[in-house]
C-alpha cells in the first residue's frame, strides 16, 4: 500500500459527547482511539497534513452540540491540535460528511495539492462512512482506517436492530466492496506512512 507524502488524515468526531453511553448505547472496537492517537502521531511525525473535523450538532439534546462540554475534542486529540510540523486544517460541519462544512474540505485539498485522504474517527457507519462515500465520489484515493473508527448500535425501520460490529462491518463491506474506499488497518497504515 502506497502512502502519499502529501495524503491528508481526516479525522472526524473524536469528540468528548460520544463518551455518554446513556445517549448512544454500547459501542464496538475499544481499541479505535489508541488507533486514531497513532495514526495522527504518524502523521504528525511524518508531515503530512491532518484535518480535526468537529461536528457542531444544531439538536438541542445532542451531546455534540455548540456550548456543551460534549462538543469539545477528546483530549487525546486537543493536546495534538497543532502539534504537527505539516499542514493542518479545523472544520466544523452541522451534517455528516466532512466535505459540507467549513472551511471547505474540497478547496483546502485542491488547493494544497492532495489527492489521496485517510478517513478515521467516530461514528464508522455516519460521518466517517459519509465522509469516505463523498471523496470517493469526488475522485480522492480514500483509505478507510476501520479499527480507527467506532459506532455503537442501531435500531431501524421494521425494528431491524444491529450491533454495532454489524454495523460497522457492513459500513466496511460497502465502502470496499462498493469502489468508494480502500478499507485498511492502522497497522497497514503506520507500516506504509513510516517514521
Amino acid at each position: 500500500m502506497d502512502i502519499a507524502e502529501n495524503a491528508a488524515l481526516v479525522v472526524v468526531d473524536v469528540q468528548k459527547g460520544f463518551e455518554e453511553p446513556d445517549f448512544w448505547g454500547a459501542r464496538n472496537n475499544p481499541g479505535a482511539d489508541d488507533n486514531i492517537a497513532a495514526l495522527i502521531d504518524v502523521w504528525q511525525g511524518t508531515g503530512r497534513p491532518v484535518v480535526f473535523v468537529r461536528h457542531d450538532s444544531v439538536k438541542p439534546g445532542s451531546p455534540l452540540r455548540l456550548g456543551y462540554e460534549g462538543n469539545d475534542f477528546k483530549e487525546y486529540v486537543e493536546e495534538r491540535r497543532g502539534k504537527g510540523s505539516g499542514g493542518e486544517l479545523f472544520l466544523t460541519k452541522t451534517v455528516n460528511s466532512a466535505f459540507l462544512g467549513t472551511p471547505d474540505l474540497g478547496a483546502w485539498l485542491t488547493a494544497e495539492g492532495i489527492s489521496q485522504i485517510v478517513v478515521a474517527g467516530i461514528q464508522t457507519n455516519m460521518c466517517a462512512e459519509t465522509t469516505a462515500r463523498m471523496g470517493g465520489n469526488l475522485g480522492y484515493d480514500v483509505l478507510f482506517a476501520y479499527d480507527a473508527t467506532y459506532t455503537f448500535d442501531l435500531e431501524g425501520p421494521f425494528g431491524w436492530r444491529r450491533s454495532a460490529e454489524e454495523i460497522a462491518q457492513a459500513s466496511a463491506v460497502s465502502l470496499h466492496g462498493g469502489g468508494f474506499a480502500r478499507v485498511v488497518t492502522t497497522e497497514e497504515l503506520v507500516g506504509a506512512a513510516g517514521l
